[in-house]
């Protein structure tokens, strides 16, 4: 039988990883879980990802896309009339107000880097991209706090379960923007 072609499999493998590893956490996350999620052969999931942290690099990224897509879509960031703080506020409110898997999964493959290498580069560009976006506003330095301080108030609502209050992430981010102007 001839090998069917279909372009949109790795597409597929990725979406349902992220699917498996929200449902399931990354301990659910295999090959063969994938597979079954994607409807595909398990040798089409090792065919496009060698490794499975070949297939959680694809998924982080994937995952990191969100994040840059609600920037994008909010425009504020770059310009010079808008609040800093206040758009920054509201961007991790947008995005924590999101679909909650989406976000928890982020953070899990972002923490999942401290143990698998691999993931690092990739877990470093949500925070270099931020920073690279923060740096037209504001120093190097102040950017970099900006981004651990976003990083830190995401975390923090993510294990709590408390509920995003951005007038106080709009206060502690200016505070940290005035101290660095």
């Amino acid at each position: 039988m001839p090998r069917r072609y279909d372009p949109q499999r790795r597409q597929r493998i990725i979406d349902a990883a992220i699917r498996v590893a929200g449902e399931k956490g990354l301990a659910g996350l295999s090959h063969r879980s994938v597979a079954a999620e994607a409807d595909v052969p398990l040798g089409s999931t090792t065919y496009h990802f060698k490794t499975l942290d070949e297939l959680m690099v694809a998924a982080l990224r994937q995952a990191n896309e969100g994040f840059a897509k609600v920037i994008v879509s909010r425009g504020g960031l770059a310009d010079p009339r808008t609040d800093l703080a206040a758009e920054l506020a509201g961007l991790l409110g947008e995005w924590l107000a999101g679909e909650r898997t989406g976000v928890e999964l982020e953070y899990e493959l972002y923490l999942a880097a401290l143990r698998r290498p691999a993931l690092r580069p990739v877990a470093a560009e949500w925070a270099d991209d931020l920073a690279t976006r923060l740096t037209a506003r504001t120093d190097p330095v102040t950017a970099r706090a900006l981004v651990a301080l976003t990083d830190g108030i995401c975390l923090q609502v993510l294990l709590t379960g408390t509920p995003y209050d951005e007038e106080y992430a709009r206060e502690m981010l200016a505070r940290v923007i005035d101290a660095g102007a």
